[in-house]
């Protein structure tokens, strides 16, 4: 039950936008898309800088498609975005019944290879718009320990921690790296998504889609204080309302002892796994941190 507080008032409107998320997941499949398809096409009208992002994301990776290409494929990534919404509401509240399915798993000896080792497993992978979803599906497997950012709502924060903890597994807030070396101590599975940009201190620039972007050195930091394998893993939306879902074997040599070196083979790997469904990856995140300087344009 949630604290008493999270029913104030001001805190109504966010019940509310929440409820019918709760009955989406039961029904139909394409009913679902559907509704998120409307919500993208709604978000492309109407998030501006969202879009001005992603088009700019998309003509600086995708630099051999045409303009009408690109402008498709923007189009897509903003439907792609709305189903994402639906997704989580199936990762929150859906029974395992209803996913089971829908899902084919490839590559699924190479985790429990890695697992018998003893040491741990990281999982990684990227933002994708279903990222919410494919650890929810991962998780059907095995549970895994997923670092989070939590939400500026409080509705929706504890919504989150409470369905994530439920059907993921652990939660662990992000900076926590003790908790999630912990975790892989206990020979536990990490779900870790490097690429997004980064500035800290253990920050570098590697090429990603060929352009140089802030990358974390996480990854291998994590690998070698840990001793655990790196297991690319990547999940596609299918049309037919199913899900591939996709564990590689563990990197060699990895982590090889340079930093920089092991960013861009991150940037490398996550690259190869987008360019399979590369409308359903988050583009309309600011990879690349242009707009910081470059727009002034607002959602």
């Amino acid at each position: 039950m949630p604290p008493l507080a999270l029913f104030a008032p001001r805190y109504w409107p966010t019940w509310l936008m929440v409820m019918p998320f709760t009955v989406l997941p039961f029904l139909p499949w394409h009913v679902q898309y559907a509704c998120g398809r409307l919500l993208g096409r709604l978000a492309h009208r109407l998030a501006r800088r969202r879009r001005t992002i992603t088009e700019a994301n998309l003509a600086r990776c995708f630099p051999e498609l045409s303009e009408a290409e690109r402008e498709r494929l923007t189009r897509k990534h903003f439907e792609a975005l709305g189903i994402g919404l639906t997704e989580t509401a199936l990762c929150w509240w859906a029974p395992d019944w209803r996913l089971r399915s829908r899902v084919q798993l490839e590559g699924l000896e190479h985790l429990r290879k890695a697992k018998e080792e003893g040491r741990g497993v990281i999982i990684l992978s990227a933002h994708f718009t279903m990222a919410e979803l494919g650890c929810r599906l991962l998780a059907m497997q095995h549970p895994i320990i997923v670092s989070y950012r939590p939400h500026e709502n409080p509705v929706i924060n504890h919504l989150m921690l409470k369905r994530r903890t439920a059907h993921i597994g652990p939660m662990i807030p992000n900076g926590n790296l003790r908790a999630l070396l912990r975790g892989l101590r206990r020979n536990e599975i990490a779900w870790y998504a490097p690429d997004q940009a980064y500035f800290g201190p253990h920050g570098v620039e590697a090429p990603f889609f060929g352009i140089p972007a802030p990358t974390s050195t996480g990854t291998s930091r994590i690998a070698a204080a840990s001793e655990s394998p790196v297991l690319p893993y990547f999940i596609k939306r299918l049309a037919n309302g199913h899900y591939h879902l996709k564990i590689l074997p563990p990197l060699d040599n990895f982590p090889s002892g340079d930093h920089a070196a092991d960013a861009a083979r991150i940037n490398n790997v996550l690259e190869a796994g987008i360019r399979e469904a590369s409308e359903q990856y988050l583009w309309s995140h600011d990879r690349f941190k242009q707009f910081q300087r470059n727009y002034e344009t607002t959602d």
